[in-house]
């Protein structure tokens, strides 16, 4: 495929970009859009499903899809992702329930893992690695725009409209995306035939499913010491020992092991799991911050986090270029790497009396840090390997990426509560003398340790409105010291991602750097294939 015009390489690309485009839209609308969705279809309790369900559909066929596209080529799976998007977000549209919405959304997911397994790596069949770093930051540009605007656009679709438009709006940009790929895109001759490796594939879903739940709920719906979180962990334990067992008796793994012997492709996927959970596991808690302990509006929050989300899309387009014009990428993984633990120390030091454009400079500097960063590692992945594994190797870290971000998440939701809780019960001795306490509203009372009452201005205000002088005192005190307390779990949370980063930061010192090669070929100016894996001419 490599073999293409240029100009028809490049309307291939943009296909790619606007199905990247269409599955990134659809996720970032929904957040500001679900509450006003559930508001009309009911089902409060099953919020966060709306969001697990489409994370453990996506992530059922990141790998498998991966190495099933080194062997019949990426075009059919890359057709097969948007066509699943679409139908899912149309019946997402006329969902009647939560029920409904949540199989939808799952329908959804299982299209944007597909995507997501198969455009990166269509980058690495159009260009050689030299070429592709600039096509990758532009990739993840499109998710940086995603973020920008999305969120805004979810808001004012609710506001203005039905909210069944916010999951049809972007179908015509799916559509497009897929008629492209059906013209564009070349079918590749299928390798000669194989053996699909189902067993494989059924204990690689089982391990990656039962780890995602088991950290989705511990914490939430069940304790860390509950016998269903204990359960899921030994779920995906031995579900990861019969596919290790599994992977090295079958002739064709869905998942080579042998690639883990390419000391390139491990780092990689380490430097890439330690990302995800210091990204997501930190990050996902700056709005939190700007409206719990700044105290600003929701909607405020949302324009102090686009910088950030810009001067990603920024850096992103820039590292990618960089790669591509000195065909290095070590010190740029250093340096990004580096900037972001260095801008989330900087967030760990702010507090609810910072300056906003003190705020919003650190905020600038996690995003330059990640936009530098994050695109070196799906180039390091594709060029350390075979042309052969360049789609299982590409879905690998993304897998990986993703179960940093879960498993960040949950540990950092932990060390938020633990350090709130902490701070919160130095900061209620002063109200010890259990009269005071029983004299406060039973809706602060009873959520005292709550962060999303702090999120809720005209709650705040209801609970002062009719109390007297005494008690508004009183209750404004004890709202403060819930703010000094927050601030303290989330001074934390964001410390301890820039111990995570740093730990990255490492890491990238045992990264072995070899050449961008400019041809598609692995064994080209030197390099070696990984061990098990057949020399390609």
């Amino acid at each position: 495929m490599h073999e293409l015009e240029h100009r028809k390489k490049i309307s291939i690309m943009v296909a790619i970009m606007a199905a990247m485009l269409f599955a990134a839209l659809n996720q970032t609308i929904i957040g500001t859009a679900l509450p006003h969705i559930i508001t009309a279809l009911g089902g409060l309790e099953y919020f966060s499903w709306v969001f697990t369900a489409y994370l453990l559909a996506a992530s059922i066929p990141a790998v498998i899809v991966g190495r099933l596209s080194d062997i019949y080529g990426r075009k059919p799976f890359i057709l097969f992702g948007i066509g699943s998007f679409i139908l899912g977000s149309i019946l997402c549209g006329i969902a009647t329930d939560i029920v409904e919405l949540i199989v939808y959304r799952m329908i959804q997911g299982l299209g944007g893992g597909a995507i997501m397994a198969t455009a990166f790596a269509a980058v690495g069949d159009l260009f050689p690695p030299r070429e592709r770093g600039r096509w990758q930051g532009m990739l993840g540009g499109a998710f940086g725009l995603a973020s920008v605007f999305g969120p805004t656009l979810g808001g004012y679709i609710v506001d203005h409209w039905h909210w069944h438009w916010v999951f049809w709006i972007f179908i015509p940009v799916g559509v497009i995306a897929f008629v492209m790929i059906v013209l564009l895109f070349p079918s590749v001759q299928k390798k000669h035939k194989q053996r699909i490796d189902y067993w494989g594939s059924i204990f690689l879903t089982a391990m990656v499913v039962s780890l995602l739940l088991a950290f989705s709920w511990a914490g939430q719906q069940y304790a860390w010491g509950s016998l269903q979180i204990i359960s899921l962990f030994g779920c995906s334990f031995m579900s990861l020992v019969v596919f290790i067992l599994v992977e090295r008796r079958v002739q064709h793994p869905i998942l080579p092991l042998s690639l883990f012997a390419n000391s390139i492709f491990t780092v990689s996927n380490l430097i890439v799991f330690v990302m995800g959970a210091s990204m997501f596991g930190s990050l996902l808690y700056m709005p939190l911050f700007l409206q719990g302990v700044v105290g600003v509006s929701a909607t405020l929050a949302g324009s102090m986090m686009m910088p950030m989300t810009l001067s990603l899309v920024f850096a992103s387009i820039f590292g990618g270029q960089a790669i591509s014009r000195s065909g290095k990428y070590k010190n740029l993984a250093f340096f990004g790497l580096a900037v972001t633990a260095v801008g989330m120390y900087l967030l760990s030091t702010l507090s609810g009396d910072s300056d906003k454009g003190i705020i919003l400079a650190y905020i600038i500097i996690v995003g330059l840090g990640l936009g530098i960063g994050m695109p070196v590692f799906n180039l390091t992945l594709q060029n350390a390997v075979d042309h052969g594994h360049l789609g299982v190797a590409t879905a690998t870290g993304q897998l990986f990426r993703q179960l940093g971000g879960t498993i960040g998440v949950a540990l950092m939701g932990t060390v938020m509560s633990h350090y709130m809780h902490v701070a919160l019960a130095g900061k209620l001795a002063q109200f010890a003398d259990a009269k005071t306490l029983a004299s406060l509203p039973a809706a602060l009372s009873g959520h005292l340790e709550d962060p999303q009452l702090l999120l809720n201005p005209g709650k705040l205000t209801e609970l002062t409105l009719h109390l007297d002088a005494h008690a508004q005192v009183l209750v404004t005190q004890i709202i403060a010291a819930m703010r000094e307390a927050l601030n303290a779990g989330l001074s934390n949370v964001f410390f301890s991602g820039c111990l995570a980063m740093s730990f990255a930061v490492v890491l990238v010192f045992f990264l072995k750097e070899i050449p961008l090669r400019t041809t598609m070929h692995k064994t080209e100016e030197g390099t070696q294939p990984a061990p098990g894996e057949k020399t390609k001419h």
